[in-house]
């Protein structure tokens, strides 16, 4: 099982490889995790998902937290 955390806009995201695509989890500052209410088509590269989170949450930049990059 693959895992890869990013920080997208100041939210800590994990994008986990699981046998049917792609399952994403919110991480709390306490280390739980929960599902985090959106889909990752199965069809996106591990290398293009931080592309990917960046073009869905777009929205949610501000001037302290501009980019999504690979954390971890």
């Amino acid at each position: 099982m693959h895992e890869y955390r990013f920080n997208v806009f100041g939210r800590r995201i994990a994008i986990v490889a699981s046998g049917d695509g792609w399952k994403a989890f919110v991480l709390g500052a306490e280390g739980k995790r929960r599902p985090a209410g959106f889909v990752v088509p199965d069809f996106i590269p591990a290398e293009e998902l931080a592309q990917y989170l960046g073009d869905l949450f777009h929205e949610n930049a501000t001037p302290t937290h501009n980019d999504v990059t690979q954390i971890e």
